[in-house]
């Protein structure tokens, strides 16, 4: 299964460094890549800032995959919830997407388009660190498919 995260805006180094690492333990399991947009901060209205990004989003777009978007306004997943829906997508061969919207979150037209809806909770989270937490999720429920000892939740 090819998976992808796709978000909005760049990361500060320290941020970068943990996606990284996360990232390089993923590729043990399945291929995944993280492609970025730049956040269109300069837009005249927080709606033209999402319309653009959303824009810029869509056309990077894989073809045919399964689009989880992440958000406040989704469902909250055990790390053993999301375990089991990565064996299912996996099962499924068509590519996995990761959204991560920008600091204002993702345009109502892509989270509408979306086939899940993923929320961290309902804390406000800087979506660097939402990216960094996708990373380390997605790790976390390839070892409890593999039956590892990394998850020690119940």
């Amino acid at each position: 299964m090819d998976m992808v995260v796709l978000a909005v805006g760049r990361l500060r180094p320290h941020y970068r460094a943990a996606c990284d690492e996360y990232r390089r333990r993923i590729e043990r399991y399945s291929p995944i890549r993280e492609l970025s947009i730049k956040e269109a901060s300069r837009a005249p209205t927080r709606l033209a800032q999402l319309a653009q990004e959303g824009q810029a989003l869509r056309k990077k777009l894989p073809a045919e995959s399964t689009l989880v978007a992440l958000s406040r306004q989704g469902d909250a997943w055990s790390s053993r919830e999301l375990a089991r829906r990565l064996g299912r997508w996996q099962e499924r061969g068509t590519p996995l997407v990761f959204l991560i919207g920008g600091s204002i979150g993702l345009a109502p037209d892509l989270l509408e388009a979306a086939h899940h809806r993923w929320s961290l909770g309902a804390l406000t989270l800087p979506h660097e660190l939402a990216r960094v937490i996708v990373y380390e999720q997605v790790y976390r429920g390839w070892t409890i498919l593999g039956g590892e000892q990394y998850h020690k939740g119940g």
